[in-house]
């Protein structure tokens, strides 16, 4: 990555700065932070400040191009370290060149243009000033959600900038929710940013900024957060409340960074950065953050390339769409539809009032995201506009793609699709969104089978990103390519899997719930059970993700299962009773995981109880089991398209892989089927 310096005289005769501006060299590659980049950096930074002698410089300014300051480390080198020296070298060079802005002779501006994670943000925070443009998005400092910590003064540096509450919301909170970023205005809030301008004219504002206060018209103030030690120990018990909620111990990234941070309030700067060296050296190196980097790799290549996806030259344009069903899961299907696609919608059920709720559940819908600011009043109004109900569903008939979401009953669905297809254009997609029911069944009622595709999203439809496009025998090239082309542009990842029982979230996920509710059933403590699973860092645990998604649907999914593999799967009583209970939350739905007390005349106990330690080995022992059994049985083409499910279906985390290096890891693999899923050494 090349870095560019030229000589800008600042408005009003405050002097000249150096500006460098961070460049990949090619358009479509944001700029990193390789070994060669930071090799440009510095050269230009020895420069810049040579020039305050020689030229008058009076400050050094570094900002981005094309909406991009800089986009962090260069991941794939990081990858490749497998040496604690090499990793300690990595933090003491980033340190070294980006050090250099906090330590130069004259003040320093990071000017950030728009993206700006990790590496990229902690240029930023290195420097004495900092500006951001109002359209800017993905700021962060995504470390710990891969493995790290923020290694290159983030850790020290932004507690001192924000206070100790902030860097803990962006560090920790943020990175451990699925790497969520912030904005521009958003880190002039927190204040990560001094100032902020509108992006058509970000540069010039920050130049007559910049000279503002050089000139001493700007004064910017520095609270000292070092002082309020409680508020400090404060935040940090809240970034370990938040990082034991999300990972359970089973990471040592994010305590690590807490470690750091905790550490921030009374170290010098060079002690600061030396225990960064040190925190990089160790976790560079660790299983963890060679999955986690495994796994954000995969699942990037997934989004622009999916594994099996036909041209997307063969795929059909999709100017209508129809629901058919107005539910829970239809109507967030509409509404993403709606947002996305910008085309008419239309909603069919079977009577008016399920109708009405659901066109006016999406049409509220587009009021939320109006008030957040997404879209705006003109593209309310034609949302609005755009959505209809109908229960005669001849109403479809001239949608592009027509998706149904009705009751999980494979009878029920064969019907429905029987009366509709003769209702629809012969060149019309029709897809099913069944979580686990045979979709070669359902299209064998079809005259047109080859025109039929599962498209099985998940709850919540607006938030994960992930579409198994299911092909049947018959699916010809031209629906599947509509399937990814349209999930594209849904902004989700589509994986290709084959027609069979619950596909592979939820023949997977219920493997494992299975294991677990088998130790409750003969006897192990409810939350001992629940609990035994913690090493896998899921976003739940098994009983508050059956609360989340429902008792009857798991109970569904365990009979669709059982059905087709009884010598593995099997419908629990307990299962059945909670069902028939009404389904109570067994456990808290938030905060530390306890009973509810609803237990109680809903779960019968054996007399031979597992230890937390069993119970988490029989787990790993059955996901390696099944996974393999997938993988025989062409579900999809690799153990990549597995993590991938997970990592973006079930929100396993990215430090376990996705869930085949961790069983690898855990000796799991070898113990259930006798062989890896990967290859020693392979990431």
């Amino acid at each position: 990555m090349p870095t560019h310096l030229r000589l800008v005289d600042l408005p009003g005769g405050a002097g000249p700065l150096a500006l460098l501006t961070l460049d990949s060299g090619d358009p479509r590659r944001p700029a990193t932070l390789g070994a060669e980049a930071l090799t440009s950096l510095d050269e230009a930074l020895a420069v810049a400040e040579g020039l305050v002698e020689t030229a008058g410089v009076v400050a050094i300014g570094v900002t981005g191009v094309d909406g991009v300051f800089c986009a962090g480390a260069d991941l794939g080198a990081v990858a490749t370290v497998t040496e604690r020296s090499v990793s300690e070298e990595l933090g003491r060079r980033g340190h070294a060149v980006l050090g250099r802005l906090g330590t130069a002779a004259v003040p320093t501006f990071a000017y950030v243009n728009g993206l700006a994670l990790g590496g990229g943000l902690e240029t930023a925070l290195n420097c004495t000033y900092r500006t951001v443009s109002t359209g800017a998005r993905g700021l962060g400092l995504p470390e710990v959600h891969l493995g790290l910590v923020p290694g290159w003064g983030g850790c020290y540096l932004l507690p001192r900038l924000v206070g100790p509450a902030g860097a803990v919301t962006v560090a920790i909170e943020n990175a451990l929710a699925n790497n969520r970023s912030i904005d521009g205005p958003a880190a002039l809030r927190l204040g990560i940013a001094d100032a902020a301008f509108p992006p058509a004219d970000f540069l010039v504002e920050s130049l007559r900024w910049t000279a503002s206060v050089l000139r001493g018209d700007v004064v910017v103030d520095r609270p000292d957060h070092t002082a309020d030690a409680e508020a400090w120990e404060a935040a940090v018990a809240r970034g370990r409340a938040v990082a034991d909620a999300r990972v359970h111990g089973a990471a040592p990234a994010p305590y690590r960074a807490l470690e750091l941070l905790a550490g921030a309030r009374t170290a010098t700067r060079e002690e600061g950065f030396a225990a960064e060296d040190a925190a990089l050296a160790d976790l560079g190196v660790s299983d963890e953050l060679h999955a986690g980097l495994y796994a954000f790799t995969l699942v990037q290549r997934a989004g622009k390339k999916p594994q099996g996806a036909p041209s997307a030259d063969l795929a059909r344009k999709v100017t209508s769409v129809g629901v058919v069903g107005a539910g829970l899961m239809a109507s967030q299907l509409a509404l993403l539809l709606l947002h996305r696609l910008r085309v008419p919608v239309v909603l069919t059920d079977v009577d008016d009032a399920r109708v009405d709720k659901g066109v006016a559940f999406v049409r509220s819908g587009v009021d939320d995201l109006l008030a957040k600011g997404r879209i705006t009043a003109d593209t309310a109004n034609r949302l609005r506009a755009n959505v209809s109900g109908s229960t005669d569903k001849a109403a479809l008939a001239q949608a592009d793609f027509v998706i149904e979401a009705v009751f999980e009953d494979l009878a029920v669905k064969q019907q429905m699709l029987a009366e509709l297809e003769p209702l629809l254009r012969e060149d019309a997609v029709i897809a099913t969104n069944t979580s686990s029911l045979s979709v070669s069944a359902m299209a064998g009622v079809l005259a047109h089978p080859e025109r039929f595709v599962g498209f099985h999203f998940f709850n919540p439809v607006a938030v994960l990103p992930l579409v198994e496009v299911v092909r049947t025998p018959e699916t010809d090239g031209a629906t599947l390519a509509t399937a990814f082309a349209l999930g594209r542009t849904l902004k989700k990842t589509c994986v290709l899997v084959s027609d069979a029982p619950a596909f592979v979230v939820n023949r997977v996920l219920t493997r494992m719930f299975d294991e677990v509710m088998r130790a409750i059933d003969e006897g192990t403590p409810l939350l001992e059970a629940d609990r035994a699973v913690d090493p896998l860092g899921l976003p739940m645990s098994p009983l508050r993700l059956a609360s989340l998604v429902g008792p009857p649907v798991m109970l569904h999914v365990h009979r669709t299962l059982a059905g087709a593999f009884p010598d593995r799967y099997r419908v629990s009583e307990n299962l059945v009773r909670w069902v028939e209970a009404g389904s109570p939350d067994l456990v808290t739905r938030k905060g530390p995981v306890a009973l509810t007390g609803a237990e109680e005349g809903v779960v019968e106990q054996g007399d031979a109880p597992s230890t937390a330690e069993q119970v988490l080995v029989r787990v790993q022992d059955a996901l390696a089991d099944e996974i393999s059994r997938l993988l025989a049985d062409g579900v999809v083409a690799r153990p990549q398209e597995v993590d991938v499910c997970l990592v973006l279906g079930t929100g396993h985390p990215l430090f376990t892989g996705g869930i085949t290096p961790y069983l690898d890891r855990t000796g799991a693999s070898e113990r259930a089927t006798g062989r890896r899923f990967h290859e020693v050494g392979a990431f």
